[in-house]
C-alpha cells in the first residue's frame, strides 16, 4: 500500500511539473540544487558517462559552455551509470575525472538514472510522452541532449552521436538565445 501511495504521489507531482524549473536535484558535491535557479537561462541537459566511447563530448559541451554562456547559455551534466556501468565512479571521483580531463566549468548534478524503474523524476517528465510529446521516450544512451527554453519547456532533443558543436545543435542554441 506504501509502495502505492508513493507511486500515485510521485505521478501526481510529474504531471504537475510544468518546466525543468520545477525540479531540484543534489550538485555533484551533494547540495541541493534547484533547476529554478536558471530561470531565464537557455539549457542543454545532458547525461554523461566517464567511460563512455562518448566521453570525448564533454570537450565539445565545454566549448560551447565558454562560447555562449555569457549570451545565457548553460549546460548541465547528469552523470548516469546506466549504459553498460560506463559511470561507475562515486560523485567525487566523476567531479575529479571531469575537472581535471576535460577542464569541465559547467554545473554538474550528482550521479542519476536516467532509466528504468529508478529513473530521476526530472529525467522521468523529460521522456513523457504527455509533458513533452515532441521529445519523448526513453534514453537510449550516454549524451542525450535535452535543449530548453528560457522558459523552462523542452525544445529539442538531441540523441548520442550529434555532437554538441554539431551545426542543427548550434543553430538550435542560437535560436534559442535570440
Amino acid at each position: 500500500m506504501k509502495r502505492l501511495l508513493l507511486a500515485v504521489s510521485f505521478c501526481m507531482s510529474l504531471s504537475a511539473a510544468s518546466s525543468v524549473y520545477d525540479f531540484t536535484l543534489n550538485s555533484i558535491d551533494g547540495q541541493p540544487a534547484p533547476l529554478a535557479a536558471y530561470k531565464g537561462k537557455v539549457l542543454l541537459l545532458v547525461n554523461v558517462a566517464s567511460k563512455c566511447g562518448f566521453t570525448p563530448q564533454y570537450k565539445e559541451l565545454e566549448a560551447v559552455y565558454e562560447k555562449y554562456k555569457d549570451r545565457g547559455l548553460v549546460i548541465i551534466g547528469f552523470p548516469a551509470n546506466n549504459f553498460m556501468g560506463q559511470e561507475p565512479g562515486t560523485n567525487a571521483e566523476i567531479k575529479d575525472f571531469c575537472s581535471r580531463t576535460y577542464n569541465v566549468s559547467f554545473p554538474m548534478y550528482s550521479k542519476i538514472s536516467v532509466l528504468g524503474d529508478d529513473k530521476a523524476p526530472l529525467y522521468q517528465w523529460l521522456t513523457d510522452k504527455t509533458a513533452n510529446p515532441s521529445t519523448a521516450g526513453e534514453i537510449k544512451w550516454n549524451f542525450t541532449k535535452f535543449l530548453v527554453g528560457r522558459d523552462g519547456k523542452v525544445i529539442t532533443r538531441f540523441e548520442t552521436k550529434v555532437k554538441p558543436d554539431a551545426p542543427e545543435v548550434i543553430s538550435a542554441i542560437d535560436a534559442a538565445l535570440k
